[in-house]
């Protein structure tokens, strides 16, 4: 008896410790909930209220509908007065740091427009930069690197060695070349290649100095692939200021008489996480919360074709 009587209390007490940690659990979901819920509801009630918007743009720059969705957002956007556009970015894809450039050119035709270079503004990253009003550099941000690449591989030689062969039929002798398998090189493959990577190459010197106000043999010698400094540069006439964000500020409130008080809101673009519309957000906000950026699982670009990159 004494030994059942033992039995059962031991089971009530395990019971209790049991529906205790059910308690604490539940409470901890509920909130993590209302905080998530309070994150993703503050998100969107200060963006009701004037601020200025931080878009941060970092890593490899890609063709993004989420992105040139957002950009047309805060042009519609009343609360938002002016927009800095945060750049760390090495470069990326050339069609995407053009999508970038437009969609930021069509911004700064409503509203103030600045960008604050981090580590690298590079490449597309420059041409990011050059499409806002005024471009703050620190003294040791890496950018310029002015240029167009393309890279292709070729294993077929060693292929020949091993004894592999691929057999191709096409419509055309250039069609598919450059190809990994062609050895040697189709004849006219690298002056094809040459002339696509020059006619853009033209272009992104083109708005160099257009936007930059250089005289365009000047830019030229610029884009000759070069990295430079941030306080090079200035004297280069490549950046506008040495500063980041709070000297952007200024500037906004001196030049174009932006409330220097206002609060910075970061804008990120809205990327669904797995196709369910409110979750998707409180899954976003719940990484965002921990320093996960979920949307990176959702990227629709590839770093192919015409790159404008310092070291893919």
């Amino acid at each position: 008896m004494t030994l059942e009587a033992d039995a059962i209390v031991g089971r009530r007490r395990l019971r209790r410790r049991l529906y205790f940690w059910r308690g604490i659990t539940l409470l901890l979901a509920i909130g993590l909930v209302v905080a998530v819920g309070l994150y993703v509801g503050g998100d969107m009630s200060n963006k009701n209220a004037p601020h200025i918007a931080r878009v941060t743009v970092s890593g490899m720059i890609l063709s993004d509908t989420a992105q040139r969705k957002m950009l047309k957002d805060i042009a519609s956007s009343d609360a938002v007065k002016a927009v800095i556009v945060a750049i760390d970015s090495p470069g990326g894809t050339t069609v995407g740091g053009e999508e970038l450039y437009d969609g930021l050119r069509s911004l700064a035709g409503k509203k103030p427009v600045v960008a604050t270079m981090g580590t690298l503004a590079t490449s597309a990253g420059y041409m990011t930069a050059i499409a806002t009003d005024r471009i703050f550099a620190e003294r040791t941000s890496i950018t310029g690197s002015i240029g167009v690449l393309f890279q292709y591989g070729n294993v077929g030689a060693l292929m020949q060695n091993i004894g592999v062969e691929v057999k191709t039929i096409k419509s055309a002798p250039l069609k598919a070349e450059p190809s990994p398998f062609t050895y040697p090189e189709q004849p006219g493959a690298a002056a094809m290649i040459q002339r696509l990577v020059d006619d853009t190459y033209a272009w992104f010197v083109d708005i160099v100095a257009e936007r930059r106000s250089l005289a365009r043999p000047d830019a030229l010698k610029l884009a000759d692939g070069s990295i430079y400094s941030g306080r090079q540069a200035l004297d280069l006439k490549l950046v506008d200021e040495i500063g980041g964000e709070d000297a952007a500020i200024a500037w906004l409130a001196s030049a174009k008489g932006v409330d220097k008080d206002l609060k910075v809101i970061d804008w990120a673009p809205e990327r669904p996480y797995a196709g369910f519309g409110i979750a998707d957000r409180a899954m976003a906000a719940a990484g965002r919360l921990i320093g996960i950026d979920l949307s990176a699982w959702n990227s629709e670009g590839r770093l192919d074709g015409l790159v404008s990159v310092w070291h893919p």
